[in-house]
């Protein structure tokens, strides 16, 4: 998610419908080993810390993030990585020392891999610094080098990652121009790279690639059948599901549905968020802010924000033969503590997330974190 997302997303002009009466979460997915994944995207988390950030339970007690949304029943806890990193987080001891502290509350990990050092997503694939003018051989020992040794610290401290993403949000490719879908074949060299490494650093990691837009069966099926045909090795479909961006919640069980029948993969969301409130709390514009932003039939409140996520999880827990393993939320985390926002190299940006963040603005857990 970035502030370039928003302009390219918000420009589609995709059409909203009305929140769908679907049945109630229950049951777990065979796939996943606990029950269905009810994940958290803390990745913005140490920082804000760091920075002096403060959380409350519902009954006013502080205490630790992680530990209050573990409280809340979360289980999987999904980790970006940039590999040369502007604020100086979110590179492998980060991520070791998060994985760590997840595994004590029986929490596994998800690595989102970026390939970048900053922000990955469908209109900016932009190459890490050190890669820049790699030759192809370069950059595939780059990109094998990277994932293994995040993967390989994650196995030596025992706490193996459950599940990889490959790319984030690689709609458009990844390591631009290299890996761009002007080039198909070139992307399915890059991907099969980064998977042979992930499977040979970690070897019980599932493997995911990941697309946004998730209501667009007609963009899953074109580029997955181009990864398909060159035979990429893979596990799980990954999908960012926003309602005021990607479609409708029919749109998304509809194209769930579809992927796992023609391509044989567990499906999961890995990305949703909403907004709990209307208004930001540091000045900064929040990305959506406006009542004409919103999905049909959910507002912008805790209990418009805990209902829009049952009623993904519920789309998810719906598909055929258990396979829609479970979702996740996005930076349900990231307040606005100064210091902690949107551009990593300027310590002065503000957040344009915090309305959607899991915590109000007194850092007080809301009612969606227990879904």
């Amino acid at each position: 998610m970035s502030t370039s997302r928003r302009t390219l997303l918000r420009g589609a002009g995709l059409a909203l419908a009305a929140p769908m009466a679907w049945p109630l979460l229950s049951g777990g997915p065979a796939h996943a080993a606990d029950g269905p994944i009810r994940g958290i995207d803390v990745s913005s988390l140490p920082k804000a810390e760091d920075l002096g950030a403060v959380f409350r339970r519902a009954d006013g007690s502080t205490a630790d993030a992680l530990t209050i949304l573990a409280e809340n029943g979360a289980n999987r806890v999904r980790l970006k990585v940039w590999v040369d990193s502007p604020d100086g987080y979110h590179d492998t001891a980060r991520i070791c020392e998060l994985a760590r502290r997840a595994s004590a509350l029986g929490m596994e990990t998800l690595v989102d891999f970026h390939y970048s050092d900053s922000w990955a997503d469908p209109g900016q694939q932009h190459k890490p610094a050190a890669w820049e003018g790699l030759d192809a051989a370069g950059l595939d020992r780059a990109v094998a080098a990277h994932t293994s040794e995040v993967l390989g610290a994650l196995v030596a401290q025992g706490t193996p990652a459950a599940m990889v993403q490959l790319g984030n949000e690689i709609n458009a490719g990844m390591l631009w121009p290299d890996g761009s879908t002007d080039d198909f074949d070139r992307l399915a060299s890059l991907l099969t790279v980064a998977a042979e490494a992930a499977a040979e650093a970690s070897p019980g990691t599932r493997r995911a690639l990941h697309l946004a837009e998730g209501g667009d069966n007609a963009l899953f099926r074109w580029w997955f059948d181009h990864i398909t045909a060159r035979a990429v090795p893979f596990e799980v479909i990954a999908l960012s599901f926003y309602g005021y961006w990607h479609g409708t919640l029919p749109e998304l069980d509809a194209n769930l549905r579809d992927l796992v029948a023609r391509y044989d993969r567990d499906v999961v969301v890995v990305e949703t968020a909403y907004p709990f409130t209307l208004g930001s709390d540091d000045g900064h514009a929040d990305i959506i802010g406006e009542e004409s932003q919103l999905v049909s039939g959910y507002p912008a409140t805790p209990e418009g924000q805990r209902r829009w996520v049952r009623d993904i999880a519920s789309v998810v827990a719906g598909v055929p033969g258990g396979r829609g393993l479970g979702v996740y939320y996005w930076e349900p985390a990231w307040t606005a503590v100064p210091g902690n926002g949107w551009d990593p190299a300027d310590p002065s940006s503000g957040n344009a997330w915090e309305n959607q963040a899991v915590f109000d603005y007194d850092g007080t857990v809301l009612p969606a974190a227990g879904w």
